[in-house]
């Protein structure tokens, strides 16, 4: 079980790391965007450098680098309101929290089943992203990853508290 932990915790920490390559990927578009409607408002019309599918790149970065950074986050980012907990045992607190990241095991699992079935339709649909025409099975896919392993994350995350192998910070 820990080595398991210790496996599903690289594999979110690298998809911690690639939200965040999607959050700066997110930042560059917009700000590449902005630049070069700038500049054909700027010239009226004379120099057309924008580009379609901003708003896409824009929409997907954003889809992805919270999928991509929750899984790894959800464990380890939890606000503890200490006026409602302060009289809770550890144990209470670890089973409180456990809860919690059972219910988004639960969120991550119903999302991925979601996704998972969007793959199939969008194949048999050929589904298409509206400007840049990318095929809708790549992004359902890598959005099902990403949910199971948040679903995956979290749960393990509840297991180690409610067996108590986690302390509550």
């Amino acid at each position: 079980m820990k080595s398991l932990s210790r496996v599903l915790g690289r594999i979110t920490l690298l998809m911690h790391w690639i939200g965040g390559v999607f959050l700066i990927g997110m930042m560059l578009s917009t700000l590449l965007d902005v630049i070069t409607r700038g500049l054909f408002s700027l010239t009226d019309g004379a120099l057309d450098w924008t580009f379609i599918g901003g708003v896409e790149l824009v929409k997907y970065c954003l889809l992805f680098t919270v999928l991509f950074i929750l899984p790894h986050s959800v464990s380890r980012s939890q606000v503890i309101v200490d006026l409602f907990t302060d009289h809770f045992s550890d144990r209470k607190k670890n089973l409180f929290e456990a809860f919690y990241l059972l219910c988004f095991a639960f969120l991550g699992g119903a999302m991925s089943y979601s996704f998972f079935h969007l793959i199939d339709e969008a194949a048999m649909s050929y589904e298409t992203t509206q400007d840049l025409l990318i095929p809708m099975t790549y992004f359902y896919s890598v959005a099902t990853f990403a949910t199971a392993m948040l679903c995956i994350s979290a749960a393990m995350g509840a297991i180690e508290l409610i067996f108590n192998r986690k302390q509550s910070a």
